[in-house]
C-alpha cells in the first residue's frame, strides 16, 4: 500500500529503490574518504596512520596535512615535520625547501626501513645518518616474533625519550649515524642481528651487537630525527606503549606537526579535496558561497512541497464537504423526532440551514 510524503507516492519498489541508492552512495563516500595505501594517513586499518593524528590531535599539537614541500616555506622553528617512507624522488626545490625549514630551527623525523627514498631525502638536506635497509632480527628480546625486535637500550633525552623504556620494530631496519656527534636515542639488545641473506636464521657471518634503530642530529640550526622502521607509527604497532609514547614525544616536541605525504601515495579523493579547500582561503569562500545556495534552494523546494502537501490536507477537511440541503435536514428530523409536527420540523431545518449558510458550526 502507497502512502504519500511531500507530494510523492511512497510504495515498496521505490522504497527499496531508494534504500539501494543511499547505500551505494555510502559506499562511495567511504572509499573516497579512505585509503588502502600502506602508512596513509587516511587508511584506519592495521598498517595505516590514521592514529597518529589522533596521537597529535591528544597533544593539543595544531596539525597541517602536506601535499607539497611548499607548506615547509616560512616554517622553521616551532614546526616538527614527519616523513614516513617516502616513494617518490625528490627535486632539488623540494630539497631547497627543506633546507631552509631546517636553517630555520625546524625538526625534521624520516622514518624509513627498505626503500631508498628516505637515504636520498637524508643526503639532500645535509643529514649524515643512514637507514642500512637490512632487516634486524632479535632472537631472545622480541615481540610474537625475532622480525620484531624490541629495542630496550634508550638514551636519555628531555623531549624525544622521556618516558620511553622500549620500541617495538616491524620488521625494521638500523639507523648509521655517519656524524660523529649524532645521538642514537634508542638501540637494540646486545642479541640482535642483522640478516643480511634472508633465510631468518643466525649465521656464522653475521654477528650480534646493540644496534641504534633511532638517532637525532643537527642540521643547521635545525635538527634530523631518523627512525628505522616506519611500522612504529602505524596503527596496529602504536598499541604497543613505548611506540606511543615516542610517537607523541616527537609530535609534541614542537607548536605544530606537518604531516608530509608529498611523496608518498595519494590521499583519497575526498581527503585530497578537503585538503585543498583548508590550503586555500579564496576556494573556502567560493565553496562556502555554493552550499549556502544549494541549501537554500533546497530549503525552498522543501517548503514548497511542505506547502503543497498542507494544502492539500486542508481541501480533505471534512469541512470542505457538499452542505446538507434544508429537505434532507427534514427527512432526518421527521424520521428522528415522530412526535414533532410538521410546522417544528420546518422550523427547525430552517434555522440549521440558515446558521450553516453563515458559517456556524454543525451540531
Amino acid at each position: 500500500m502507497a502512502r504519500e510524503l511531500l507530494g510523492i507516492e511512497w510504495d515498496v519498489p521505490r522504497v527499496l529503490l531508494v534504500a539501494l541508492v543511499a547505500a551505494t552512495l555510502l559506499g562511495v563516500l567511504v572509499a573516497a574518504s579512505t585509503s588502502s595505501a600502506a602508512f596513509g594517513l587516511y587508511n584506519p586499518g592495521w598498517e595505516g596512520t590514521s592514529e597518529l593524528r589522533t596521537v597529535a590531535d591528544e597533544a593539543g599539537t595544531e596539525t597541517t596535512v602536506a601535499r607539497n614541500v611548499s607548506e615547509y616555506r616560512g616554517a622553521g622553528d616551532g614546526t616538527v615535520a614527519v616523513v614516513l617512507a617516502p616513494d617518490r624522488s625528490y627535486s632539488e626545490r623540494d630539497l631547497a625547501a627543506i633546507r631552509g625549514f631546517l636553517a630555520r630551527g625546524g625538526t625534521l623525523v624520516v622514518a624509513e626501513d627498505v626503500g631508498a627514498g628516505g637515504n636520498e631525502l637524508l643526503g639532500g638536506v645535509g643529514a649524515t645518518a643512514r637507514v642500512n635497509g637490512t632487516l634486524l632480527r632479535d632472537e631472545r628480546h622480541n615481540y610474537r616474533s625475532p622480525a620484531m625486535p624490541v629495542a630496550r637500550n634508550v638514551t636519555d633525552n628531555e623531549t624525544l625519550t622521556r618516558g620511553v623504556e622500549r620500541l617495538t620494530l616491524n620488521y625494521g631496519s638500523v639507523v648509521e649515524p655517519g656524524d660523529a656527534n649524532a645521538t642514537v636515542l634508542v638501540r637494540s639488545s646486545g642479541f640482535a642481528y642483522l640478516d643480511t641473506n634472508g633465510n631468518e636464521a643466525l649465521d656464522d657471518t653475521e654477528r650480534l651487537a646493540s644496534r641504534p634503530v633511532a638517532t637525532v642530529e643537527r642540521v643547521g640550526q635545525g635538527r634530523v630525527v631518523v627512525v628505522s622502521d616506519p611500522s612504529v607509527f602505524i596503527n596496529t604497532m602504536l598499541e604497543r606503549s613505548g611506540n606511543r609514547r615516542f610517537a607523541r614525544n616527537l609530535v609534541a616536541s614542537e607548536d605544530r606537526l606537518l604531516l608530509d605525504f608529498s611523496h608518498t601515495a595519494d590521499l583519497p579523493p575526498l581527503s585530497l579535496a578537503l585538503v585543498t579547500v583548508r590550503n586555500a582561503p579564496l576556494l573556502q569562500t567560493a565553496v562556502g558561497f555554493l552550499a549556502v545556495g544549494l541549501v537554500g534552494a533546497w530549503g525552498a523546494g522543501l517548503f514548497g512541497r511542505l506547502g503543497s502537501a498542507v494544502g492539500r490536507l486542508r481541501r480533505k477537511r471534512p469541512s470542505d464537504a457538499p452542505p446538507v440541503t434544508e429537505a434532507a435536514l427534514v427527512a432526518y428530523l421527521r424520521e428522528q423526532h415522530p412526535e414533532w409536527d410538521e410546522s417544528r420540523i420546518r422550523r427547525i431545518a430552517q434555522g440549521i440551514s440558515t446558521e450553516r449558510g453563515e458559517g456556524g458550526a454543525d451540531d
